[in-house]
């Protein structure tokens, strides 16, 4: 998956060196090249990160009187002592009146077209009168609230008025079933669930509702649940409360949002772990606000008046960030809450178009299923782009090449980017003063003390190793809800002393990094250590294959063998034995002959997140005959059956 094509590196032009955020930044901070400013950021944090609350406006109560206080260890670090903030002041700040308040915070488009605009003024009165509303439900101090909606204007609200309280929320994938949504909400104990009664999926209405009643009896914390309903409705029960209800009930009872110790939590976001039960992952209004601040300049140089859209399920870590990216840098916040290809594959192109778009995010799957689709996908004005963002999996170059070409018309930068749910964001990125190679990482994100090791935690270049960082960084998960042995066992114990992530990484000797995939998706092939994505890479190189999966599967001999899942393009007319010739022989060219598969399988689909993840850990454990695990943010469970069917036809 690595390129040395040099020729498609993009390079910034005078306005990127002069005028974008990390350029102003580094002249805030006195330094006159990036390497200083990186050199710095690790160097002396304090002085690095007291500059950035400064630079970003991060709007304090009270001002810390230091950076970080590590006298519990490294694993529970406590930030910025003596502070009080509440982020969501942050994003209030200045925008309650003149130019900012008229400025659109929220833009939600919604799948059947409709379109929906909250200003900063606006934004800021619903958000304070929604929380008043919750207070008089008996919502507090941290109170867990469920919070389960499509993206749009009402969960915008509904997440700042959660914070302002001091209040946690806790939110969940719009797609779950009743065991998911039973699991977390009982773990986290939650009193209080806003939730959608439904939303329009590829022209059809899904209904949440019926899930969330099913799971009301089996979740003894939860005593009440505010329904955002449409005039389509059935009438609810005569308990229930409708989300228009409470705002109602708040209006002219605006309330200040609380003052809180940065190590307050705000939200726990549960991610499935590859066995066992999820994993609540807590992050506080010290870290994961500042953090994603700090990106929003650094990475994806979001200014005030940008319009920012990257589509993302509230239910992931992803919503949360992409709303704070936006909103606390006084951005336009872009929600899109349908399929990115209804009524066809320009859906987009077209959303960019029709709100002027200057940021535009995508997941590598996306980005691939746009690309088989080019004709349509590019079909709208896509001119106003300024960023490209891609982010969730490692993309493979000819994807991050399509994207660029046709999103960012050749000639914008596109960020990489990769961190994760305990991270806040980014590990791994890229700036816009730097040169960036196609599917690379021209940086480690500043502040962040990362590196790419071996099992004892030595530094390595041009070989794979794991992403591990070396000291505490701002961002990180402050633990996992009530189960720290749990969080030190993830990350900790591995190497001890150091964080180590779970991403194979590969540095080169010019410092660009790659993502190579997950530690636990590794497959060891005659001795040799090789991430999917770099089989995949060499496989999507193939204009006949539109989507490539590739897992290790137990072998009694070998200790591993590879299989290849593959989608074919459109209109390819090859048969199934022909395809897997043709990428068996391509895999082999490419890496070699003991990388040759020992079976390729020609799908439909494969099974994915609603983010469009892959979920290799499922087609390994599926196609191996063994339990799949959790498998609570799974959004196409038919994909499973074909897998079977492969595994099937192997073993006869």
């Amino acid at each position: 998956m690595v390129s040395d094509d040099r020729l498609n590196t993009w390079r910034p032009g005078p306005a990127h060196l002069q005028s974008s955020g990390i350029a102003q930044l580094m002249r805030f901070l006195g330094v006159e090249r990036y390497e200083q400013l990186l050199a710095l950021s690790t160097a002396d944090p304090a002085r690095y990160w007291e500059a950035v609350t400064r630079f970003c406006g991060i709007a304090w109560d009270a001002a810390p009187a230091g950076y970080v206080d590590l006298s519990a260890g490294p694993e529970f670090p406590r930030w910025f002592p003596g502070g009080r903030l509440n982020w969501v002041n942050t994003v209030f700040a200045s925008r309650e009146s003149g130019d900012g308040a008229a400025r659109a915070a929220v833009v939600a488009e919604r799948e059947d077209g409709s379109v929906g605009v909250l200003t900063y003024g606006e934004l800021v009165v619903r958000a304070r009168e929604f929380a008043a509303g919750l207070t008089g439900l008996g919502g507090a101090r941290g109170d867990r609230i469920g919070l389960l909606m499509e993206n749009g204007i009402e969960a915008t609200v509904s997440l700042l008025a959660i914070a302002s309280l001091g209040a946690i929320a806790v939110p969940l994938f719009s797609g779950f079933g009743v065991d998911a949504i039973v699991a977390r909400l009982d773990a986290a104990g939650v009193g209080l669930l806003i939730a959608t009664t439904g939303f329009q999926r590829r022209g059809r209405r899904v209904n949440v509702e019926a899930t969330v009643r099913e799971a009301l009896g089996r979740i003894p914390s939860l005593s009440r649940v505010v329904w955002k309903r449409s005039p389509k409705d059935t009438p609810g029960v005569d308990r229930d409360l409708s989300w228009a209800e409470v705002a109602r009930a708040g209006r002219g009872l605006a309330m200040s949002a609380v003052a809180l110790d940065p190590d307050d939590p705000f939200l726990i976001i549960y991610t499935s772990g590859t066995t066992g039960k999820p994993k609540g992952v807590v992050h506080t209004h010290g870290g994961f606000p500042i953090k994603i601040a700090h990106d929003a300049v650094v990475h994806f140089d979001v200014m005030p008046g940008d319009v920012y859209c990257w589509p993302a399920d509230m239910g992931w870590i992803a919503g949360t960030l992409v709303l704070s990216c936006a909103l606390l840098r006084g951005a336009t916040l872009v929600c899109y809450d349908g399929a990115p290809d209804f009524p066809d594959w320009s859906r987009m192109s077209r959303l960019v178009e029709r709100h002027r778009v200057t940021h535009f995010g995508s997941a590598p799957t996306l980005i691939r299923g746009m690309a088989s689709n080019e004709e349509a996908a590019l079909q709208g004005d896509v001119s106003s782009i300024r960023v490209l963002i891609t982010a969730g999996e490692a993309i493979d170059p000819e994807a991050f090449a399509w994207f660029q070409r046709g999103f960012g018309r050749g000639t914008q930068p596109l960020i990489n980017y990769t961190g994760g749910t305990e991270a806040s964001g980014a590990l791994l990125s890229s700036v816009v003063v730097k040169p960036i190679v196609p599917c690379g990482f021209n940086t480690i994100s500043p502040g962040i003390d990362a590196d790419v090791a071996d099992p004892s935690g030595r530094s390595v270049t041009d070989v794979v190793g794991e992403l591990i960082v070396r000291k505490p960084f701002v961002g990180m998960t402050r633990s996992f809800w009530q189960d720290d042995e749990r969080y030190l066992e993830t990350y900790w114990r591995s190497i001890p002393g150091l964080w180590v992530h779970g991403d194979l990484a590969l540095r080169k000797p010019d410092g660009t990094l790659y993502l190579v995939g997950r530690s636990d998706d590794t497959i060891k092939l005659a001795g040799k250590r090789v991430g999917p994505a770099e089989v995949e890479g060499a496989i999507l190189e193939l204009a006949e294959i539109a989507e490539a999966a590739a897992v290790g599967v137990a072998d009694p001999e070998k200790g591993q063998r590879l299989v290849v899942f593959v989608i074919k393009a459109a209109h390819v007319d090859l048969t199934s034995d022909e395809i897997a010739y043709r990428v068996s022989d391509h895999i082999e060219r490419d890496l070699g002959r003991p990388f040759r598969p020992s079976a390729v399988h020609v799908v439909n689909q494969f099974p994915k997140t609603r983010s469009s993840k892959v979920m290799r850990r499922v087609i390994r454990n599926v196609y191996s005959g063994v339990s799949p695990g959790d498998l609570s943010s799974l959004d196409n469970p038919a994909a499973l059956e074909e897998i079977r069917g492969a595994a099937a036809m192997v073993n006869g």
